[in-house]
């Protein structure tokens, strides 16, 4: 299972980044082999709209199969859930704190975007 996360660097000692679809980075937490990696996620910082929808391609090219966030927006909501990605609410500190919150079972489980979009 790959788990992405935005933050605001690319190491799992950042800090969660608030905005999922304008994030600067996305790090990935692979469950099968305990590795990180990380995606930059530079073209969504420019447009004006569509940065949800982009972020969200972005995470199904990579694999990624489930996303913790502190925030989701309707169309990255919509664009991971046509993935089959999984979205669970509630991330807060680190990467690192909030790949713990998620295994400790912490984190909701997003059945529906929970911001407006251009938040």
């Amino acid at each position: 299972m790959k788990i992405a996360i935005p933050a605001k660097d690319r190491q799992p000692s950042a800090a969660v980044d608030d905005r999922l679809g304008r994030a600067q980075w996305f790090v990935l937490y692979d469950t099968d082999t305990r590795t990180w990696d990380a995606i930059e996620n530079a073209p969504t910082q420019q447009p004006l709209h569509g940065a949800g929808v982009q972020s969200g391609e972005a995470l199904m090219r990579a694999g990624v199969t489930a996303v913790l966030a502190p925030h989701c927006g309707p169309n990255a909501f919509r664009v991971l859930q046509a993935g089959g990605i999984s979205v669970f609410l509630g991330a807060t500190g680190t990467v690192e704190e909030t790949l713990a919150a998620y295994q400790a079972g912490s984190l909701l489980q997003a059945g529906a975007a929970d911001v407006g979009g251009h938040w």
